[in-house]
């Protein structure tokens, strides 16, 4: 996938193209839709399929206040949409100068003049430029005028609701991990380095992987069965993992993401590895002494080795 970081500056641009335009934060299923018409409609007319996305989030830039938690790095995003098959990824930088722009202009200019598109795709609610007045109805409306077609896709429902990144962010808000993968078409993954602990888990024979996290967003505190993709070994291991402050140890902890990797003892400070969530186990909580901690440890990888089990899947 050719991906184009300002593309309001480039000259190598697509032309011709399928186009789509959205935040895509997870890519989750509704988004998998669009993108997949695109890459569709692309292969059948011989044209190039194109994504246009913003770089940081609008309301990270508008409200940063308001600004909801992105559930994926921009490099995860940018993975999802490779994987669906897109071909070229235009990612917009999106300043206070930019929203200024009204959605006629970024039409005319840069949909029409710059890329000559012959189609856009869109989902149901997705609006853009000053105002946020630009949307399908507008595009409709503009595309005699600008040489192309404009047409929504329906939404994706799941349990009677819109799938939608805010369902998700809910989901993963209560550790509903099942519910999570099911929005988004595959187990919630967090990036990150393998960073040095204080060596606790060791000490009570239980050694942990502690992960200094890119993502912005993880699970609420909890313990769940999880696999681990360590990049050096180029597969996964499973895993449990425990996020929370580790109340039994300490008082007023930070909140630390440690995973006990089934079966493993290797070395791994330092490197890049990305944590898959399968199911939540239970929730953090204190223990009387270290001692009842570490029984349910045991506990708990039994309770993911039995997961495993009856999937009957093994890591790969």
């Amino acid at each position: 996938m050719h991906v184009v970081r300002d593309p309001l500056r480039a000259s190598d641009l697509p032309r011709e193209g399928v186009v789509t335009i959205g935040n895509f934060d997870g890519v989750h299923r509704g988004h998998r839709r669009i993108l997949e018409t695109v890459v569709s409609r692309a292969r059948a007319a011989a044209s190039p399929s194109v994504a246009i996305t913003f770089e940081p989030h609008p309301l990270a830039v508008l409200r940063p206040d308001h600004a909801p938690p992105r559930l994926q790095t921009l490099r995860q995003k940018e993975e999802a949409i490779e994987e669906i098959g897109v071909e070229w990824l235009l990612v917009v930088p999106f300043t206070r100068d930019f929203s200024l722009t009204e959605p006629e202009d970024f039409a005319r200019g840069f949909l029409a003049e710059r890329l000559r598109v012959r189609e856009v795709v869109l989902g149901a609610h997705f609006a853009f430029g000053r105002g946020k007045r630009g949307d399908l109805a507008l595009l409709q409306r503009l595309g005699p005028e600008c040489g192309f077609v404009a047409e929504g896709v329906e939404e994706v429902m799941v349990a009677g609701e819109p799938v939608s990144s805010t369902r998700i962010r809910r989901a993963l808000a209560a550790g509903d991990v099942a519910l999570a993968r099911e929005l988004l078409g595959r187990d919630y993954e967090v990036d990150g380095i393998v960073a040095r602990g204080e060596r606790v888990g060791r000490k009570i024979g239980y050694p942990t992987i502690n992960l200094a996290p890119e993502n912005e967003l993880f699970p609420t505190d909890g313990v769940y069965v999880t696999q681990i993709e360590i990049r050096s070994f180029e597969r996964r291991f499973d895993s449990v993992t425990n996020i929370g402050r580790r109340p039994t140890v300490y008082e007023d902890f930070a909140t630390t993401i440690e995973t006990y990797v089934l079966d493993f003892n290797s070395n791994v400070y330092g490197e890049r590895v990305r944590l898959f969530f399968l199911e939540r186990l239970r929730e953090e909580r204190k223990f009387p002494s270290v001692m009842a901690l570490t029984e349910q440890i045991g506990r708990d990888i039994e309770a993911t080795r039995e997961f495993f089990a009856r999937r009957g899947e093994t890591a790969s």
